[in-house]
C-alpha cells in the first residue's frame, strides 16, 4: 500500500513538474509589455480600436527579431511601473525618459527615441527667441511634465493643459504666449495638421532620451533588446517607423 501511495505521489509530482515546464517554455516565447494605449502618437487606439503607435511598432519589431510574441497590457502611466515591479509585465514601452533615478532602479535599454526641447509660439509671434524671453509670459504646459519645470524656471506663468494640441489652441487664442515641449510633439502635430499654425522659435538646450524599462534583474533581456535595436537602426527599420508617425527620424 505504501509503495502504491509513494508511486502515486511521485506521479503527481512528475505531472506537475511537466506542466510547469511546459508553462515556463511557453511563457519564454512571450514578451509581456506594459503600455498606456492612450498616448498618441506613441501608444493609442486607432479608429478600429486596434492598439497602435510609434512605441507599439518599435517593440513589435523588436519582438519579431527576438522570436518572441508581444502581448500588451494597457494601464495608466502611474500603474505601469507597479505592473513591472510585480512581474505582471516584462517591459514598459511608453516613452520612458532616461534619468538617474530610473537608471538606478531599473534596467533601461539603449534609447530608441531622442528629442530636443524647443520653444513654440503661434506663427508670426516674433517676440520670443530663447528661454530668457519667457520671463513674465504665459506658457501652456502639462503640469506634470518636465517641460513645465523648464518653463517655470524661466519665469513663465503656467496655464495648465492636458497635451500639446490644447497648448496650440491656447497659443492660437492668445491665452498663452508660448509652450515648451520636445521636437517629438511638434513633429507629430505638424505631420497631422501641417505647418503654418505654430513655429519653433528657439531651443532649451536640453536633450530627452527614451528607452524601454525592465526590472533590474533582467539585464540579459535589455542586452538582447539593445542588440536588436542596433540591427533595426542599421537596416533602416527605426527610421521608417519614425517617418510614419513624425515625418522625421527621431530614433537618433
Amino acid at each position: 500500500m505504501r509503495r502504491k501511495l509513494v508511486a502515486a505521489v511521485l506521479a503527481v509530482v512528475a505531472a506537475t513538474a511537466a506542466l510547469t515546464a511546459c508553462s515556463s517554455s511557453s511563457d519564454s516565447n512571450v514578451l509581456k509589455v506594459g503600455t498606456e494605449g492612450t498616448y498618441s502618437p506613441f501608444s493609442y487606439q486607432d479608429s478600429s480600436g486596434q492598439l497602435t503607435g510609434y512605441d507599439i511598432d518599435v517593440i513589435k519589431a523588436v519582438g519579431d527579431k527576438l522570436g518572441r510574441k508581444v502581448e500588451f497590457t494597457q494601464a495608466p502611466w502611474d500603474s505601469l511601473f507597479a505592473a513591472l515591479d510585480s512581474k505582471r509585465v516584462d517591459l514598459i514601452a511608453n516613452q520612458v525618459t532616461v534619468n538617474d533615478a530610473r537608471q538606478q532602479k531599473y534596467s533601461l535599454s539603449d534609447p530608441y527615441t531622442v528629442s530636443e526641447g524647443v520653444i513654440v509660439t503661434k506663427t508670426g509671434n516674433n517676440g520670443i527667441h530663447a528661454l530668457t524671453d519667457l520671463s513674465g509670459k504665459t506658457c501652456a504646459q502639462s503640469e506634470t511634465s518636465n517641460w513645465a519645470g523648464v518653463a517655470k524656471d524661466a519665469g513663465c506663468k503656467i496655464e495648465a493643459i492636458p497635451g500639446f494640441v490644447e497648448a496650440v489652441q491656447l497659443l492660437q487664442s492668445g491665452r498663452a504666449d508660448a509652450t515648451v515641449n520636445d521636437t517629438l510633439a511638434v513633429n507629430a502635430f505638424t505631420k497631422a495638421k501641417g505647418t503654418g499654425v505654430v513655429q519653433v522659435v528657439g531651443k532649451t538646450g536640453q536633450t530627452s532620451k527614451q528607452a524601454f524599462a525592465a526590472r533590474k534583474d533582467e539585464q540579459d533581456l535589455t542586452g538582447k533588446i539593445n542588440t536588436v535595436l542596433q540591427q533595426l537602426s542599421a537596416d533602416g527599420t527605426l527610421a521608417k517607423i519614425s517617418e510614419k508617425y513624425f515625418g522625421a527620424d527621431v530614433s537618433k
